[in-house]
């Protein structure tokens, strides 16, 4: 049984740094790491790659060939993945034996939501290789800052989670960062909970451009509600505690938790049913490391 990460998520979420950032943190705990990257467009890699799609094909050329641009290039090296798929599985058996792998897609959300290449692909890594896959999905924390934006990001996982049917952690990236673009309305946890976004409507009808759609915002605040399957956890990727704390998520959501367990029933159960040490960290201590007081002081600085 081989245990990894789909790690997905829009341009400029920070995929390729998670995907440093945590085959370096997993070494250092001492795990065997192949990080398989399969953007096509990714032509700077930080990290060295066991397997690359570039490899098999590359986007300038199918943009060249079959004129076409960035998005329509995505879709057809898609395709064209999942009609060699054993190209794919052959990359990857030598290394299931004994490691941790990190998919690095590409950040065409359409991929992920909409169309069906990438889900078929990773379905049928699944199934022949047996593997345990979490997509970790980032979302660029500064959204939170603007309504409208936090919003379509919402929708954005949902249909995600939805779409790809298979454990998955939403994720606030560059949490550091989460100001940068002005102080949010409530709390961190209003974010990373998805409480009642009723109240962001008063913060929508301030903006001219949003106030005119507020009756479709309403319902597409309902839908997300009745769902009720989108929250954040929080990352600062260059924060090894802030990264350990995910890595836990993680494991639990695709079973590497139990991996090498031989107990009974009731012990998996307590595992299961665990208490979430990190939830703590989750919410208030992230606010108190990289936001600022109502006072404008900032509270990861205040040294008394």
């Amino acid at each position: 049984m081989v245990f990894g990460q789909v790690v997905i998520g829009p341009p400029g979420s920070g995929k390729t740094t998670y995907c440093n950032g945590m085959s370096q943190f997993l070494n250092l705990i001492g795990r065997k790491v192949a990080v398989v990257n399969l953007d096509p467009a990714n032509d700077a890699l930080p990290y060295e790659c066991a397997v690359n799609i570039e490899d098999l094909v590359k986007l300038e050329d199918v943009m060249a060939e079959h004129s076409l641009g960035p998005n329509g290039g995505l879709v057809y090296c898609m395709d064209y993945l999942e009609k060699n798929i054993d190209w794919l599985e052959s990359k990857l058996k030598p290394l299931i034996k004994d490691h941790y792998l990190l998919f690095d897609f590409p950040g065409q959300v359409e991929l992920f939501f909409l169309h069906a290449n990438a889900k078929r692909v990773i379905m049928k890594l699944i199934k022949r290789l047996n593997l345990r896959l979490t997509a970790v999905h980032l979302v660029d924390a500064h959204l939170c800052s603007d309504p409208g934006k936090y919003i379509s990001a919402l929708l954005l996982c949902l249909s995600t989670m939805v779409h790809l049917e298979l454990p998955h952690v939403n994720v606030l990236s560059k949490i550091d960062l989460i100001e940068s673009y002005g102080r949010l309305a409530f709390n961190l946890d209003f974010y990373t909970d998805v409480q009642d976004l009723s109240y962001l409507q008063h913060h929508l009808d301030q903006d001219p451009r949003s106030a005119k759609y507020r009756k479709l915002t309403k319902e597409l605040c309902e839908v997300i509600e009745s769902y009720g399957l989108v929250n954040f956890t929080t990352l600062d990727i260059q924060d090894k505690e802030s990264v350990g704390n995910l890595v836990k998520l993680i494991d639990k959501s695709n079973g590497y938790i139990f991996a090498g367990i031989e107990e009974s029933a009731v012990e998996f159960s307590k595992i299961a049913v665990g208490p979430v040490d990190w939830d703590y960290y989750r919410v208030a201590a992230v606010q108190e490391k990289y936001m600022k007081d109502d006072e404008g002081l900032d509270l990861g600085n205040n040294k008394d």
